[in-house]
């Protein structure tokens, strides 16, 4: 990757997780099962690029996969760990 694509990759990645961390925080019905759905859906877009949405647009979307998969990854962990039961 050019040097403009990571930057715009971490940027983006960076910002999504601080999101989820706030949504997680300020929204009871954030659950990793709603979270899980929305990252379905953003495997869905990423799958329907038939027209071709551009190298900035698939980057950022690259992004949000990347920082929905770590923070449902995280979440899961964090539960096991206090609960002990698998999410």
């Amino acid at each position: 990757m050019e040097a403009w694509q990571d930057t715009l990759y971490q940027k983006t990645l960076n910002e999504e997780l601080t999101g989820l961390e706030r949504r997680r925080a300020a929204d009871f019905s954030c659950t990793v099962e709603a979270l899980e759905e929305l990252l379905e859906s953003l495997y869905n877009l990423d799958g329907a690029d038939w027209l071709g949405r551009g190298e900035v647009q698939s980057i950022t979307l690259s992004a949000q996969i990347a920082a929905y998969e770590q923070f449902i990854s995280a979440w899961k962990k964090e539960s096991c760990t206090t609960t002990g039961k698998k999410l």
